[in-house]
């Protein structure tokens, strides 16, 4: 996403106080719940679809008002995006990474959507750490 628009740091402030609420939609425990929170942020964040051709970059859709800060178009691009990730992929399709020292979101594009890890790195660090503790077992 190309940043075009002044940055200051009203909008560091302002997309520091969105994250905790879109967190709480990958933290969320239900489908319903999960729907109901990023229902708010999507009511909060965005407005009816539109076609825009600005920049000559093209035809694309917003679904935000045009003359946004930067982190109003943060708020609404993520929004957005996770709304149109879960319905495409599936409602259960956030998730938190598994290694424990770790805990970053990710969202789910496998195939199966059985993701566990945030990056490939964690899911070597604690496969690593599983096979020294098996192997640590062993020893007599």
């Amino acid at each position: 996403m190309a940043i075009d628009r002044p940055v200051d740091d009203g909008d560091l402030a302002e997309i520091l106080a969105f994250l905790p609420r879109w967190l709480a939609v990958v933290d969320a425990d239900t489908p319903e719940r999960r729907a109901a929170l990023l229902n708010a942020l999507l009511t909060d964040a965005s407005e009816h679809p539109r076609l825009t051709d600005h920049a000559d970059g093209g035809w694309h859709i917003h679904y935000r008002p045009d003359g946004l800060g930067l982190a109003g178009v943060v708020r609404a691009v993520v929004s957005v995006g996770t709304a149109l990730h879960l319905t495409g992929r599936g409602m259960d399709r956030l998730g938190r990474c598994a290694l424990l020292e770790c805990g970053r979101a990710y969202g789910d594009f496998t195939r199966g959507g059985r993701q566990r890890y945030c990056s490939h790195a964690c899911a070597n660090r604690d496969a690593v750490r599983r096979f020294r503790a098996r192997q640590a077992a062993r020893k007599p």
